[in-house]
């Protein structure tokens, strides 16, 4: 028997605010433990939460982006469980009544087709804190513990563990792009429990599902649903029968293991949280944050194919790393020829930032910096082969190309004169290849330019030198 998976994601996206949800405990990541707390994110008795507004309008924000309905009332409640790191033995969330509702987000798949993942709801919570274990001793951290969250939840649409990567990429590039979010997976920022179960292919009845927790990877969610579909197809195809129940992925093995059974959501005795009232969105207040929304990655590839006349993949690979396309935006603005500018920066700084781990918001070569040595290459100053020198050298040294070109004297020799000189000296040095070019082996051209070059240490201009030798050669 044929079985396809049915995956849906629990997507809990930090939210980039200043300070935590309901108190003005700072929102900082690596800072010395238990520093940034408060009598109410500690849960003390009589401490009483205050809503952030900002984390409110980046939820809003967020929700726009993904195309969902935004409920001018929701209700904040009390989702009940025990835990170390969890000081007020609750956890303030959204059940009933959230944010918003009824989204989806389009995902492009390899095959260049698009698939429509809706969005079941976007709901606001706190996070908790963080145990740290070493040991036989466990420490807690509290200094997470109140930070603003999103929790986006999709419909069971994605089919494949490829599915489900690409839609988490695709999701953290709109939270970069809207700005709510670093959507940074080594920090935390971005971390996604996976509900997954199989069926016989064709069918519409729904399997027995197991969720994964707390997966941190894009590729360890791919890893954990190959292992996880695999494993629950051995079972069915046995004649077994899945146990629904609370998965975690070991990647040092690349399988899953138990955790616990399955919590339903009456386990948690959801109810309204008695200190903090509905909260109700002015209908203003929504409609100015739906007409101050940032350009989002499918307007940007637009205009970058309308307005610099990229390729289009090229511009598909600056969009989907926005630091990547605002450093390409701000290299054009200060003066690089767009198509220039976009193969220096793919083809030949990126390879030079890989080979130091570097990514390229942390560049060594600024966007301005770039552009002055396309300006360099592209007005004859210096030849491209020199560009690659120079750059590798801006890379090391975070030097500017005119200081490098100036202080190694690399100025591209433009005079006719001078090129004369030096071809003529070369085709006196090699009769014999002089001979077999007058007799039709003009392939030896690309000789008699290299040695050329060879003689100008690369600065000859190669137009002239080329136009030169031909004249020279033929006689």
């Amino acid at each position: 028997m044929e079985f396809e998976a049915v995956i849906g994601l629990e997507i809990h996206v930090q939210m980039d605010t200043e300070t935590k949800m309901f108190c003005a405990c700072r929102v900082e990541f690596g800072a010395e433990p238990n520093t940034n707390v408060c009598p109410v994110c500690l849960g003390m008795p009589g401490s009483l939460p205050v809503i952030n507004r900002k984390a409110v309008e980046f939820a809003i924000r967020a929700s726009l982006a993904l195309n969902c309905r935004v409920h001018r009332e929701s209700i904040f409640a009390r989702k009940n469980y025990f835990y170390p790191d969890l000081p007020k033995g609750y956890q303030i969330s959204q059940y009933e009544k959230p944010i918003a509702t009824e989204g989806w987000l389009d995902i492009e798949l390899p095959d260049g087709s698009e698939k429509r993942v809706r969005i079941r709801r976007l709901h606001i919570e706190e996070d908790a804190g963080k145990n740290i274990h070493e040991g036989n001793k466990s420490y807690v951290d509290l200094n997470r513990a109140g930070t603003p969250l999103m929790e986006i939840v999709t419909e069971p649409d994605l089919r494949s563990p490829e599915e489900a990567r690409i839609f988490l990429e695709t999701l953290r590039n709109v939270m970069r792009y809207t700005g709510v979010s670093k959507a940074d997976m080594e920090k935390g920022q971005l971390r996604c429990d996976i509900n997954v179960s199989v069926r016989p292919k064709g069918s519409d009845k729904l399997g027995t599902r197991t969720e994964i927790k707390n997966v941190n990877s894009f590729r360890f969610v791919q890893k954990a649903l190959e292992y996880e579909i695999e494993r629950q197809i051995s079972i069915l195809s046995e004649g077994g029968e899945v146990i629904q129940e609370t998965r975690t992925f070991d990647p040092a093995t690349g399988k899953t293991y138990t955790m616990r059974t399955k919590e339903e959501a009456e386990d948690y005795r959801y109810f309204p949280d008695p200190d903090l009232l509905p909260l109700v969105l002015r209908e203003e207040w929504v409609e100015e944050i739906r007409e101050n929304m940032p350009e989002l990655p499918h307007q940007r590839l637009e205009r970058f194919l309308s307005d610099y006349g990229v390729g289009e993949g090229e511009a598909r690979i600056l969009v989907q790393n926005k630091d990547l396309g605002d450093f390409f935006e701000a290299a054009v603005r200060a003066g690089g020829e767009p198509k220039a500018t976009v193969n220096w920066l793919l083809n030949d700084l990126l390879g030079l930032l890989r080979e130091r781990q570097v990514p390229v918001e942390e560049s060594p070569v600024s966007p301005e910096s770039l552009a002055e040595l396309v300006k360099l290459i592209g007005g004859g100053v210096i030849s491209t082969k020199i560009g690659k020198e120079v750059l590798r050298e801006m890379v090391e040294t975070g030097r500017s190309a005119s200081q490098i070109v100036e202080e190694r004297g690399l100025k591209q020799i433009t005079d006719e004169g001078a090129i004369r000189e030096v071809v003529l000296k070369v085709v006196e040095r090699f009769p014999t290849e002089v001979e077999r070019f007058r007799k039709g082996e003009e392939r030896l051209l690309g000789f008699f330019v290299g040695q050329v070059m060879k003689e100008t240490k690369g600065k000859a201009d190669p137009k002239l030198v080329n136009r030169i030798l031909r004249e020279v050669l033929r006689g």
